[in-house]
């Protein structure tokens, strides 16, 4: 209970609380069309549905300023990949933050807007944050699989210092080659040894699902949108309550 107040007060938290039901109440009412039963809930589902996502817009009014700020923080990393990255996804999220709060103001009736064009727009800024971000990801493991070559490398020497020159070399060419060979081994291990880098991609892929359907590029059904962003919420809870889970810049 006290973590779900310490969630429930943050307003990441409280986006997170909303996107999950969100998502569970779309996956749970394509499974009741699915078996063609209770119809009634099934239409209470998708108002309550509805009624989220209106919420978590009103609760990204001000995110904008927010992932302003946080490229121009961004920008003084000094990995030059880094912050390329993390401040095009910050940029990237912001114009994502305006085009969701045009959408907004034109569903309570502030304004007359074209919701097909400025949905257009959300969902391409929303996809190229993800792209990015999986780029990230995919550089975080390089940098990852660099430093366990290099462990392995010492390690190799220093046997290679201890035997005779030509036993030693013929045995450094056979690591190699053994190396070369179990190198899909060698990424899933760094992938699962590293549980940030590992919560992180594969949020990125479920939540990546979501912006292709609503683009047309890679049409699925509400099922799998329901599945991909309840679960890409509940690992996004996992970081906001455990830090330690949050990949770092």
């Amino acid at each position: 209970m006290d973590s779900y107040v310490k969630l429930a007060s943050l307003s990441q938290g409280r986006d997170k609380i909303f996107r999950t039901t969100q998502y569970a109440c779309i996956l749970l009412n394509c499974l009741i069309h699915k078996h063609g039963s209770n119809k009634e809930l099934a239409a209470k589902l998708k108002h309550l549905e509805s009624n989220l996502s209106s919420g978590r817009k009103l609760f990204r009014l001000g995110n904008t300023v927010d992932a302003v700020q946080t490229a121009r923080r961004n920008v003084q990393i000094s990995d030059p990949v880094l912050r390329f990255c993390l401040t095009a996804i910050s940029l990237s999220r912001a114009l994502y933050y305006i085009c969701d709060n045009i959408l907004w103001s034109g569903a309570v009736g502030l304004g007359d807007i074209d919701k097909e064009k400025w949905s257009k727009r959300c969902n391409h800024y929303y996809f190229f944050s993800l792209v990015v971000s999986l780029g990230r990801d995919v550089y975080e493991v390089v940098q990852l699989m660099k430093e366990e070559v290099l462990v392995q490398k010492r390690q190799a020497s220093k046997s290679i210092n201890n035997l005779e020159n030509n036993r030693a070399q013929r045995e450094f060419d056979w690591i190699a080659r053994i190396k070369s060979k179990a190198f899909l081994v060698l990424l899933f291990q760094i992938v699962g040894n590293n549980p940030p880098v590992l919560l992180d991609i594969v949020k990125n892929l479920c939540d990546l699902t979501l912006p292709l359907d609503k683009m047309g590029i890679c049409k699925t059904n509400s099922g799998v949108v329901g599945f991909c962003g309840l679960l890409s919420s509940i690992l996004s809870i996992l970081a906001l309550m455990h830090p330690a889970l949050k990949l770092k810049a």
